[in-house]
């Protein structure tokens, strides 16, 4: 391994914690080789935030064509491994910096090895499958939450302006983004309260709601629920949603299907909510409170924000 390249995405006045993620996915298996970021469109304030996970150096750019960027800045430091996030953004540009670079592409890794290969899982996570790049240069990206971001400060990143030449591709150009504010990204957040079929309708989802909103947590939801289209598809937690590891997961009439599974059962603590004491749930849930849930929610929640004032 020569180098690595480290994409990183930006949030609020520091990184996505999955961007941390694939800091110390890289220095896991460096071995010695260097290893840079590559950050297009960020302050010097956000690249910053990387000191604390072992980053060392950066390129910083300012571009509209983001793959086109970054795979010139893979070119320029000499880089044969470049990591990124499976985030949406990471899915989106990865194969077009793998085709730019003619490079092989590992997609949703779970593992990481020195020699380069990396496992994926496949069949809705029922079994994994260990692959190995055959070209030259190979672009990975990582599934969020799966490679837990470790802290090793260094003192600050050394930040280098880089200027990728233009593209000569059509782009497009954001005029304006509009935020949902107040709404936690499951992907991100600490704390998750889940609802699942056993809450029979989206108008009891303020059950959900509401003990989210007194532990200051997100609210996700399970595949069945958001097929049925009771809530939306960026709520959705497990192997067709999005992977989350928070510190605390709450699951609110989820059987807990293998696929739902899949997507949580990394989280650090989980409390599990079903009225069936067989339900699946209770196998991966530290704690598990056999009942149903339009008893329990409520009262929950009430003991919950008499403690938070929430």
């Amino acid at each position: 391994m020569k180098h690595i390249l480290v994409v990183l995405e930006q949030s609020g006045a520091g990184l996505k914690r999955s961007s941390y993620e694939v800091i110390t996915a890289a220095r896991s298996i460096a071995s010695g080789a260097p290893i840079t970021g590559i950050a297009i469109n960020a302050t010097p304030e956000q690249i910053q935030a990387a000191a604390e996970y072992g980053l060392a150096s950066c390129l910083s750019a300012s571009s509209t064509d983001v793959a086109h960027a970054i795979a010139e800045a893979a070119t320029k430091v000499g880089a044969d491994v470049v990591l990124a996030s499976a985030t949406t953004a990471g899915k989106n540009i990865a194969p077009r910096v793998a085709v730019k670079l003619q490079a092989g592409l590992l997609a949703d890794c779970v593992e990481l090895t020195a020699q380069g290969d990396a496992v994926r899982p496949i069949y809705a996570g029922k079994a994994r499958i260990t692959v190995r790049p055959t070209t030259p240069i190979a672009v990975y990206t990582l599934r969020p939450n799966v490679f837990t971001a470790r802290k090793d400060a260094v003192g600050t990143v050394a930040i280098e302006s880089f200027s990728p030449t233009v593209s000569n591709r059509r782009t497009v150009t954001v005029t304006s983004v509009i935020k949902n504010e107040g709404v936690l990204d499951v992907a991100e957040a600490d704390m998750i309260v889940s609802g699942g079929r056993g809450l029979k309708g989206p108008e009891n989802f303020h059950l959900v709601e509401e003990l989210a909103k007194s532990l200051g947590a997100a609210v996700g939801a399970s595949r069945a629920v958001v097929d049925a289209g009771w809530r939306p598809h960026s709520q959705q937690v497990g192997q067709t949603g999005k992977t989350v590891s928070p510190n605390l997961y709450v699951a609110c009439g989820i059987s807990g299907a293998v696929q739902h599974l899949a997507g949580m059962s990394s989280s650090k603590v989980i409390v599990a909510i079903n009225k069936d004491k067989d339900a699946p749930i209770f196998t991966v849930s530290d704690y598990g409170l056999v009942g149903d849930v339009f008893t329990i929610l409520p009262k929950l929640t009430a003991r919950i924000s008499a403690v938070t004032g929430k």
